[in-house]
């Protein structure tokens, strides 16, 4: 792989030096209420350079880590199998490299395919899933590949007792019933995720973070916003310690619609956000000295 010219700031390693791996999905073909995610990687790599590469919440600055910036991948909008297939590839050709991927959506479906691929590298994958949204139909307008069905068609590939839902507070009766069975769910808030991280350990986790489970009145760029949802900084503590307590495979941000909040700020949260998951990740790796 050859670097992106554009890259996100303090994602400049070369693809064989990089343990992390950033590419973009701009996919938003079957989003239900306002699109517009499609232009989040895009607008996220190039507001990037408004954000310093040090973080004073870490010590840590990205000018020591090593992320590669894959770019976008060219996805087909009239053909969401197609699309999705393409994502697996890419996300499956990083894991073989034995890097990490990490995913900038689009819509939260672009999620399933990279679950795919680390699940069938790692069969006893967990899944630990932020948002407001349940995202457990079985199908939406009879569609069974939807981001309103994402998480109940990762429970197809990886079944109860893998995944652990925070932050939830908008969803049909239905799909609350069904997450009793199937999945733990939490409501509203964090609570729990100590446990989560402790059930979890020793084991593979892909992380998956739909950025409206942030309230919407500091995160108003998103297609469903949802009333009563987490602050910056209980979703950075939340973030962090999945990271910090979790055999971290794969992971992603989805669901920042950038036109949608023209004040740029949904995008700068967004990006802050990153830049701590990423330093987090390579946290083991940044030389003492460096720190």
């Amino acid at each position: 792989m050859e670097k992106n010219i554009e890259t996100f700031l303090g994602c400049g390693a070369e693809y064989k030096d990089a343990r992390i791996v950033l590419y973009g999905a701009p996919f938003d073909s079957t989003t239900s209420y306002r699109p517009g995610t499609r232009f989040a990687s895009r607008a996220m790599r190039a507001e990037s350079y408004g954000l310093e590469t040090y973080s004073p919440y870490q010590d840590l600055d990205l000018e020591d880590a090593q992320v590669f910036d894959g770019g976008d991948l060219e996805l087909c909008f009239g053909d969401a199998g197609r699309a999705l297939a393409d994502i697996r590839a890419f996300a499956a050709e990083v894991l073989a490299d034995c890097k990490l991927p990490f995913l900038i959506g689009g819509e939260h479906l672009v999620t399933l395919p990279a679950i795919e691929a680390a699940a069938e590298k790692y069969p006893d994958l967990g899944v630990i899933h932020f948002d407001a949204h349940t995202d457990l139909r079985d199908d939406y307008l009879g569609a069974r590949l939807s981001h309103a069905t994402v998480i109940r068609r990762v429970w197809d590939i990886v079944g109860d007792g893998r995944i652990f839902q925070f932050g939830i507070r908008s969803g049909e009766r239905a799909e609350f019933l069904w997450a009793k069975a199937h999945t733990s769910l939490r409501k509203f808030d964090f609570a729990g995720l100590e446990q989560a991280i402790a059930a979890l350990k020793g084991r593979p986790v892909y992380f998956t973070i739909d950025l409206d489970v942030l309230d919407p009145s500091c995160f108003p760029g998103t297609g469903t916003p949802e009333a009563g949802g987490v602050t910056f900084r209980e979703l950075l503590a939340a973030a962090l310690a999945v990271i910090g307590g979790c055999q971290i495979v794969g992971c992603d941000l989805v669901e920042l619609s950038p036109p949608l909040d023209t004040s740029g700020a949904s995008t700068a949260t967004a990006l802050k956000l990153l830049r701590e998951m990423l330093l987090a990740l390579e946290k083991p790796f940044i030389a003492p000295e460096m720190v």
